[in-house]
Order: structure tokens, then sequence, then C-alpha cells
């Protein structure tokens, strides 16, 4: 998804129809915006069982990324998570469209399940370390619990990517 060769890497453990995500992107960018590329914020997804269209929904965001726009397009459903819950992939096609993806590519790949191996090896991987709701935060080997609460979690992770970069 990303270049991992950076010291820094911050993986983002997120469901793409939950609120609370939502609300981390505040972070994310403030992340971004202090660190750059220094730090590669990498995506990894974590359906959960409750919200019944975030499947298709990282579905949908690894066709962005193929097409060179998974953070705008993540960014957008994100924006729009009430919405997804009643509205489901046809809302999933439309902001792809809105946000300059071929929606008929990522239409196609709902319908052909092609990520859905990269979405259900990433739910495993993140059973077998211990995600257990989002967000949740992995780097330098911490893993950050957002689902509770945001609180104080942004320093927590400025700080361990200090240590990392500084080396």
């Amino acid at each position: 998804m990303s270049d991992a060769s950076s010291p820094a890497v911050l993986e983002y453990w997120c469901e793409l129809q939950c609120p609370d995500c939502a609300a981390a992107l505040d972070d994310l960018r403030a992340l971004r915006a202090t660190y750059g590329d220094a730090l590669v914020i990498q995506l990894r997804h974590f359906p959960l069982d409750k919200h019944k269209h975030a499947y298709a929904a990282a579905q949908a965001a690894e066709e962005a990324f193929e097409q060179g726009r998974g953070w705008e397009y993540t960014e957008a459903v994100l924006a729009r998570v009430g919405e997804l819950a009643t509205r489901g992939e046809k809302l999933l096609v439309e902001i792809a469209a809105e946000v300059g993806l071929d929606a008929e590519e990522v239409d196609t790949a709902l319908v052909d399940g092609r990520h859905m191996l990269v979405v259900d090896a990433d739910q495993a991987e993140g059973r077998a370390i211990g995600v257990t709701g989002t967000p949740t935060y992995v780097i330098g080997g911490e893993r950050l619990d957002g689902g509770k609460s945001q609180e104080g979690l942004r320093h927590r992770i400025e700080a361990i990517a200090d240590r990392l970069l500084a080396g």
C-alpha cells in the first residue's frame, strides 16, 4: 500500500463504517502535516460484524488504492459513515465517482471480490495481534487502542515516531 522503508510506520487499523475512525481523521491529518513522508501511514482493514457495509467498503478502498486515490476515497467514505449504513454499496460507487475514480471498476471489484483476500488477511492479522476494535494504531511494535478514547493518542504516536525517526 505504501513504502515501508521508513523507520516510522504507523498502521491505522480502521473500519470504514466506524464513527470513531471518522473522528480519528483529524489526528491522521495532523500527523501527516507534522511528519510528511517521514511517517508512513498504512491503512489496515478491520471490518466489524456489527456494520454490514464495512467489508464492502474495505474492498472498495483497496480498489481506490489500486487506482491511486486510496486515502482520498477512505476519507470521503469515513465522512459519510451514517449514510453508508443506509445506502451501502450504491454509496460506495457514488463516492468513487465523486473523487475521480473509475466507479464502474469499483463496482466490478465489489462484484468479483478481487480484494477479499487482502481484507481477510488484514482482519486475520489484526485478530492475531490483538486488535479488537477500531481505530487501533500500531507503531514501533506498540498497539494503541483508539476505540475507547482518542484522548492523548496522537501525542503517544508522536513520541514513538520521534523515537523511531531519531533512530
